[in-house]
């Protein structure tokens, strides 16, 4: 499965990178297939190591603030890998047919 999730602390002050930062963090360390942009991170693996990984996300920015907001859009496809890469691959493949 894949899942792109944003989290986002309250109460930590007006730019929250720092706790971002921390969470992907955790997110490299798993180990999983990830990447991050401006508004999401994705990860890919199995549903329990992709919500352990999420989780530790959020456990370790509840440690300095009062909540944390977290939204998650899930992909789930049984028996897909490298989904990351080959759905994008996919477009890419259409785009250069369109050219």
């Amino acid at each position: 499965m894949i899942a792109a999730f944003s989290i986002s602390p309250s109460g930590v002050g007006p730019s929250v990178s720092a706790s971002v930062a921390r969470a992907v963090k955790i997110v490299r360390e798993s180990g999983l297939p990830n990447e991050t942009n401006a508004m999401f991170t994705n990860i890919e693996g199995e549903w329990d190591e992709v919500m352990g990984v999420i989780k530790a996300c959020v456990d370790e920015l509840s440690k300095d603030s009062p909540r944390v907001g977290v939204v998650i859009k899930i992909d789930h496809k049984p028996g897909v890998t490298n989904g990351l890469q080959t759905k994008v691959e996919s477009v890419e493949r259409r785009l250069a047919d369109e050219a």
